[in-house]
């Protein structure tokens, strides 16, 4: 007996993949721990064995709140928390559509070493180290991991929390593979993303209430961006493009719009007047945050045709191939 027809994120895969072959392009989709030795070796065996050429981007984008170890087996997992001592602000239930005061403990040493062993640079480092000596690199390759720093605002519960620590640990692992993508030419950077709307986005504590703060103001300003449009001003623009903006570490910003002087001033003067009454008002992006939020699922979609949906079976589900 099927207990649910499967994730948005699984039809999310499904539908990438029929769309690339359509522009006849190569999409492979696994499903498995993609922190495990196994996954690695099958994903090598799958260039090798089925790829035209070898690997000349390695974007590597990948949150979970457990990881563990290939090597030991140890379990660990990571936690969203502050450092020194406990953050109070407001946050808001996506799902109950809540505003509410939101009191987050310190972390204990170890949940933020644990946090690290998760959600740090680690397992990018095995993957690329997996993939150099399997020889399925091209000259030149390029490997991407995505972070976030945010500002002032966000700094006490995100940057400068467990997760920042996590994102520290991704710099020193990006040195790492520097050094080890030397003799054939390759280059690690960290992209510094900007403030977008992903699941996590709900969960990370005080965050919603921090976005409907600056994506207003950002809106407002004609450089708010969908995932999607900040992916692509990422790879056109920066990556692949004329216009990068490197910081002093070497890492790619752009985040730049999001930490501008006069964006981040009018954002924080707009999260003070946030409340019970107001938050899903105009005054804010709301409206903004709850339609990306919702679009995620495949919900409130533009161009969405309600009687073509209605058309889909459980069997058009079951035949869909991975």
């Amino acid at each position: 007996m099927r207990k649910n027809l499967g994730t948005a994120g699984w039809y999310n895969n499904i539908y990438f993949k029929q769309a690339a072959e359509a522009e006849g392009l190569v999409a492979k989709n696994f499903v498995q721990d993609a922190f495990s030795h196994e996954t690695k070796q099958d994903v090598i065996n799958y260039i090798k064995d089925e790829w035209d050429g070898k690997i000349d981007l390695v974007v590597y984008s990948l949150a979970s709140g457990v990881r563990v170890d290939p090597n030991t087996g140890e379990r660990f997992n990571s936690v969203i928390k502050s450092i020194g001592e406990k953050v109070v602000g407001p946050n808001v239930n996506i799902q109950k559509q809540d505003f509410y005061e939101h009191i987050l403990e310190p972390a204990t040493e170890e949940e933020i070493a644990d946090t690290v062993k998760v959600m740090g640079g680690e397992d990018w480092q095995l993957w690329m180290e997996a993939l150099k000596e399997a020889d399925v690199l091209a000259d030149g390759v390029q490997t991407v991991n995505y972070s976030y720093l945010g500002s002032d605002l966000n700094r006490p519960y995100y940057g400068g929390g467990t997760l920042g620590q996590a994102k520290a640990d991704c710099d020193v692992k990006a040195d790492n593979i520097n050094e080890l993508l030397t003799d054939i030419g390759g280059k690690a950077t960290i992209v510094v993303a900007t403030a977008v709307t992903t699941k996590a986005s709900s969960v990370i504590p005080f965050f919603p209430v921090y976005c409907m703060g600056i994506y207003r103001i950002m809106e407002d300003n004609g450089t708010h961006e969908t995932p999607i449009m900040h992916q692509d001003r990422i790879y056109r623009d920066m990556l692949y493009g004329e216009k990068p903006e490197y910081d002093a570490k070497g890492r790619l910003r752009p985040d730049n719009w999001e930490l501008d002087s006069e964006v981040q001033a009018e954002a924080e003067a707009l999260i003070e007047k946030i409340n019970g009454d107001n938050f899903n008002s105009d005054l804010t992006g709301y409206s903004i945050f709850m339609k990306e939020y919702l679009n995620l699922a495949g919900f409130e979609v533009d161009g969405y045709d309600e009687e073509e949906a209605d058309k889909v079976t459980l069997e058009d589900l079951i035949a869909l191939e991975y």
